[in-house]
């Protein structure tokens, strides 16, 4: 297997777009085929300089977060290289988030500028976004100053409609013009690759979601060899149904692409059936999913009638990807160079990678080997030392991915990297004599649920607000279609009636849906330690007891 030297390449990412423009400007950059909206590189391009300049004269300065609480709509990816032209930091948000966690996000991050559609599924983002800034309503656009969020200078609705305190996208457009092309110049020659561009909050591994900032060498090489292993060139046409928001869609997906001059077919929001009907359309050469994607597209009704032969490549991440499953997708779908990426958040994300001209039961039962400039290892979870080959140990990465830390938390920062540049995963694994790593378990208590990260302390805190709870833990309960699932055991004030439905309800409109427990379990008591400790691993071992549906299917 070939594999092209590693250079490490130091260029931001409006280096990386202007190369893709000269090397292949009528090509196909991003596409939605469910609207009007095809751009080439080039008009793609132009469109991201309008949108910088219009940020500039706006008043957005050098190193101010700017956060996009939307779905793939479009506008998002211009956002995200509009950004990165004037030096400016694009901060992620969860779709799923409400009201607390949202506040949380932009308040933890000195959040100066906040960019929202009008809602996604059922939550509306413009009521909640007007709840937690009620200056909006009342407080000349440009004067901005939020009670609860004294960072936070303006607010943007990535869309074409006009709201009360907001401003739109077309108005912004219309301000480019107040930039002028030295002004803008000197801007984009001031950013260094190494200067943070994008935030993304992640549970990391302990306590509340951190801010993980990756700079532009983090996610520009780590795309750039994303995309090399699945073999892209400008010929590719990638389906892309994940999130913006994840390293997997902004990294994964939109890095690979733009590093290789690859079309983006991006969808809204997943759906099964339009993810059949864009590949066939746009004669998609790769596709992106988690398992559960996969699963719903392999066994939809319509599925025997939708023409897979353009596919070729793409990747399963997010979670455990089942054997079984890859062969399908493999034998089903076409995809006979399928890949799979291993990382983390704090790694930009990829770390390891299968390349799609390796032997098939290497790309199916392992997550592959280091990828070019990044060393992985296997190491004793107490002494820190480096296990042999075959031995079962924490995870561990370093590299020019390794994040540049947490936002203000230094502690955090050094419990996550050690001093000699190490990234603690938190994942078990064990590594053969070849380099090939496979993912055993984790030593953390993350609950990866069909690829969204949770801290079970989040909840916990979260649930021990409600009446009646004395006491609460929670724990992943193994699931066959999400990898895992939230379970909650809790412990009920003397005397009070707690039912499961209870705390379901206590949850729902109230944390994000994916968070809140599938499963509930009402107890007296926590099996401890002997020296008190309550012992989460027997808890965990009580859940897959006590709910077995899920992994049974």
């Amino acid at each position: 297997m070939y594999v092209e030297p590693f250079e490490l390449r130091r260029r931001t990412l409006g280096d990386i777009l202007d190369q893709t423009i000269a090397r292949c400007p009528d090509n196909d950059a991003v596409v939605y085929v469910d609207r009007d909206y095809r751009l080439t590189w080039k008009e793609f391009g132009e469109e991201t300089d309008t949108l910088a300049k219009g940020l500039m004269a706006l008043g957005v300065k050098k190193g101010e977060k700017v956060a996009v609480w939307a779905s793939n709509v479009p506008f998002w990816v211009s956002l995200m290289f509009a950004t990165a032209r004037i030096g400016a930091i694009l901060l992620t948000v969860n779709t799923s988030y409400r009201e607390s966690e949202v506040e949380y996000l932009l308040k933890h991050s000195d959040c100066e500028n906040l960019v929202v559609i009008d809602g996604f599924r059922d939550h509306d983002y413009l009521q909640t976004t007007y709840t937690i800034v009620p200056e909006l309503r009342t407080q000349p656009r440009g004067e901005l100053r939020s009670s609860r969020l004294p960072h936070l200078k303006r607010v943007i609705f990535l869309g074409v409609e006009k709201h009360r305190g907001m401003y739109s996208i077309p108005e912004i457009k219309s301000l480019s013009v107040m930039t002028g092309d030295k002004e803008y110049a000197e801007r984009k020659a001031s950013v260094d690759p190494d200067d943070v561009v994008n935030m993304q909050y992640t549970s990391g591994t302990t306590g509340f979601p951190k801010g993980v900032m990756l700079s532009h060498t983090n996610i520009g090489n780590n795309g750039y060899w994303i995309g090399y292993h699945q073999g892209f060139s400008a010929k590719d046409r990638i389906c892309l149904p994940v999130p913006l928001f994840h390293c997997f869609g902004c990294v994964l997906g939109v890095m690979a692409a733009v590093n290789h001059g690859a079309a983006l077919i991006i969808l809204e929001s997943y759906n099964p059936v339009q993810v059949m009907t864009s590949v066939e359309a746009e004669k998609c050469t790769a596709l992106y999913g988690v398992p559960t994607m996969f699963l719903a597209v392999l066994e939809h009704r319509i599925f025997e009638r939708i023409d897979f032969s353009s596919l070729r490549t793409g990747i399963m991440a997010g979670s455990v990807c089942p054997e079984p499953l890859m062969k399908r997708v493999f034998e089903k779908m076409n995809m006979r160079e399928i890949t799979i990426v291993y990382g983390l958040t704090e790694s930009s994300p990829g770390m390891t990678q299968t390349h799609k001209d390796e032997e098939f039961s290497r790309r199916v039962s392992t997550v592959g080997r280091a990828m070019p400039g990044i060393e992985v290892r296997v190491a004793d979870p107490e002494t820190g030392e480096e296990m042999p080959r075959g031995q079962t140990g924490e995870v561990q990465c370093r590299g020019y991915n390794v994040m540049k830390g947490y936002y203000n938390m230094p502690e955090e920062t050094a419990a996550a990297i050690t001093e000699d540049g190490w990234l603690h995963s938190g994942d078990l694994g064990i590594m053969d004599e070849e380099g090939y790593l496979v993912i055993t378990g984790r030593i953390k208590d993350m609950i990866i649920r069909g690829g969204e990260n949770i801290y079970p302390r989040e909840i916990e805190e979260f649930l021990s607000g409600m009446e009646g709870v004395l006491d609460v833990q929670v724990v992943a309960v193994p699931s066959r279609k999400y990898g895992e699932e939230v379970g909650a055991f809790i412990i009920p004030k003397p005397g009070l009636d707690l039912r499961p439905e209870d705390v379901r309800d206590f949850c729902r409109g109230r944390i994000a849906w994916h968070k809140v427990p599938r499963h509930v379990a009402i107890v007296e008591a926590f099996p401890l330690t002997g020296s008190g400790k309550i012992q989460k691993f027997r808890l965990r071992e009580m859940a897959a007891a006590m709910f077995p549906e899920p992994a049974q299917g």
